[in-house]
């Protein structure tokens, strides 16, 4: 699709448009945005994993909670 010729030739008229600082800045920002997103997907990630833990784990809670209720067949509290 893109010669190697048309990539210098865009890299060129990039250089002339913003120069040498600007390009740099604009590389490095880019680089740390990309980072950034990363970072916060594998952060999502994990919270979600922790998330499936805590559930799995106070659905095994509850179900053990439960069938130790109904061994004991004692009624259910009441508010009243």
């Amino acid at each position: 699709m893109f010669d190697s010729k048309m990539l210098l030739v865009i890299l060129a008229i990039a250089l002339i448009v913003f120069g040498t600082k600007r390009l740099r800045s604009i590389g490095s920002d880019l680089g740390a945005a990309v980072k950034g997103f990363k970072s916060a997907m594998n952060d999502g990630e994990s919270e979600e994993a922790a998330k499936q833990l805590k559930q799995d784990k106070d659905a095994d809670f509850g179900s053990s909670a439960a069938s130790r209720e109904s061994d004991a067949k004692v009624p259910p509290k009441t508010n009243a």
